[in-house]
């Protein structure tokens, strides 16, 4: 996926709010690795739209506050079978 990289980073901010995703999924959806979103996202987003940027922020930190439970759930699913 060859993009302009600006435009890329607010695609992806764009992604993670409709859909309430995680950066995992994001770099699936778009076919580029999870350190490219994070940097997109906390580096080059600020700088392109603050606005933006703290809308992602907001959800970025639900989701790191929330990941111990998810991967609580993950691995109860692969040792349960489910």
């Amino acid at each position: 996926m060859r993009t302009n990289i600006e435009e890329r980073a607010c695609e992806v901010a764009v992604y993670l709010i409709e859909n309430k995703a995680t950066v995992r999924s994001a770099a699936s959806r778009f076919g580029i690795s999870k350190s490219t979103v994070h940097k997109d996202l906390t580096e080059r987003l600020p700088r392109i739209n603050p606005g933006l940027y703290r809308q992602v922020r907001k959800l970025l930190d639900i989701n790191k506050a929330e990941r111990h439970i998810r991967g609580g759930l993950a691995t109860r699913r692969k040792y349960k079978g489910e």
